[in-house]
């Protein structure tokens, strides 16, 4: 056992907290033990697993003179081994922070590889924590815009790192309608999706 050291604070629902390495492939994954308060004053002792992931950023990029999106469409594993039809999914570019970079460096650096788009300004939307029950990634999500003048490059991924994306453009209104009818399924996506239609909607 070692103790944990992920930036925790003091906490009065909880004591004890400690972490063990169950595996350590590209993300490490821990077993968490700690002591939960009950509301009678006892303590119950709780063993939880982690995913432990860096954070991430990701971006709803919008032309607004056209009313257009770009999304990519990529395969996913967990997706596809959980029920969906072909693991396909229609999402906002996104990807993990790497170490010394700013959230914003993150999104624009993704933006070029992903959709061959060097945008001008991006907009922080919120972060928020992607599945706190299991995993302690937070996601720093962003809007920008996009024109033939900000296009650098054909997009589609980083091949190195095994990625073959395929750009999209979609209409807003198309898009935020597959939110409705389940054709964008993956959360960040909707996330900026329902942002996008409130804003326009005010």
């Amino acid at each position: 056992m070692v103790g944990a050291d992920h930036g925790a604070r003091p906490n009065a629902m909880t004591r004890d907290l400690r972490t063990e390495t169950i595996s350590d492939e590209r993300h490490r994954l821990l077993q968490a033990t700690f002591e939960l308060r009950q509301p009678s004053g006892a303590w119950d002792t709780v063993t939880r697993e982690v995913y432990e992931r860096p954070d991430s950023a990701a971006a709803l990029v919008v032309d607004p003179d056209r009313r257009t999106i770009l999304l990519v469409r990529q395969f996913r594993a967990p997706a596809y081994l959980n029920g969906h039809p072909d693991g396909m999914l229609l999402e906002a570019p996104a990807g993990t922070i790497d170490d010394g970079e700013t959230p914003e460096q993150a999104i624009r650096r993704e933006l070029v590889e992903e959709l061959g788009h060097r945008v001008a300004d991006v907009r922080l939307e919120c972060a928020a924590y992607s599945s706190p029950g299991a995993i302690t990634e937070r996601m720093w999500l962003f809007s920008a815009r996009y024109s033939d003048a900000t296009r650098v490059g054909p997009g589609g991924g980083n091949a190195a790192e095994s990625e073959h994306l395929e750009v999209v453009e979609l209409d807003l209104a198309d898009a935020c309608a597959m939110v409705d009818d389940a054709g964008i399924v993956d959360l960040k996506t909707v996330l900026l999706l329902e942002r996008m239609r409130r804003r326009h909607a005010d």
